[in-house]
């Protein structure tokens, strides 16, 4: 069962046409989707402003080798390690999510357009959606904070939970099916479902999260650098300065 591609079992009912054909609609709809979030939302916009106003209001230059300096830790503490997570159980879950997430939804391209792939594969995707699974379902009952702080129930839901929650169905149902022996059926048709909601709702769901937050942190690492005061928070690494996330939070 490890070892098996799953998709190579949908060959006998559907062409492998149909899955490579709906692996590029989702690619699709994720590239439009962040489009129409960052139009929409005007994140592109703001970010680009905050960038030309640190630039000027900034009392310090940089070279380009401080600056690519800056590129590498953003993408080594901020985004690699998630260094915005203060609180270690939440950090931890994040990063099985994430390097769950990219590992299961890569390997799935792989075996979708190359039915012969290797046995690797396959225990690659398998693995990826552990991963995911005990990420996100730890999230979700253990860690949400409006649970603990405001006594809501673990089943509220709202738009927020969208990403999480489909992800989560999207893994879980995509490794029922395997498990039951792959082919076409109800699982595959839920596990479709799910997948399609995951990745079409982008625009109303944190999909797009992925997307802004290096280029977020890159912004205010420079501000950093160059001495300006910016309104985020403070480099993951820089918790003392300009009011960092890390700090207790102040009620004036």
């Amino acid at each position: 069962m490890f070892i098996n591609n799953p998709f190579a079992e949908l060959s006998a009912s559907l062409p492998p046409a149909v899955m490579q054909t709906y692996v590029v609609v989702m690619i699709i709809l994720v590239a439009a989707g962040t489009l129409f979030d960052v139009v929409h939302k005007g994140s592109a916009k703001y970010f680009f402003a905050n960038w030309r106003k640190s630039k000027t209001k900034g009392s310090k230059a940089i070279g380009g080798g401080e600056l690519a300096s800056i590129a590498i830790k953003t993408g080594l503490v901020d985004f690699l390690a998630s260094g915005e997570f203060c609180n270690a159980r939440r950090r931890v879950a994040h990063l099985l999510t994430m390097y769950g997430f990219l590992i299961h939804y890569i390997t799935t391209a792989v075996m979708v357009f190359d039915a012969s792939a290797s046995a690797v594969w396959a225990q690659l995707w398998w693995i990826g959606g552990l991963m995911v699974c005990a990420g996100g379902y730890w999230f979700w009952f253990f860690i949400r904070v409006d649970v603990a702080a405001e006594g809501n129930s673990p089943f509220r839901v709202v738009r927020a939970d969208l990403f999480i929650l489909s992800l989560l169905a999207s893994v879980t149902l995509g490794l029922l099916w395997a498990a039951a022996g792959g082919g076409a059926g109800v699982l595959f048709g839920l596990y479709l479902l799910a997948t399609t909601v995951l990745f079409g709702s982008v625009p109303w769901s944190k999909f797009a999260h992925m997307f802004f937050k290096p280029a977020a942190a890159f912004e205010k690492r420079v501000s950093h650098a160059i001495g300006f005061r910016s309104n985020l928070p403070a480099p993951a690494d820089k918790p003392e300065q300009f009011g960092s996330a890390r700090q207790q939070p102040r009620h004036y």
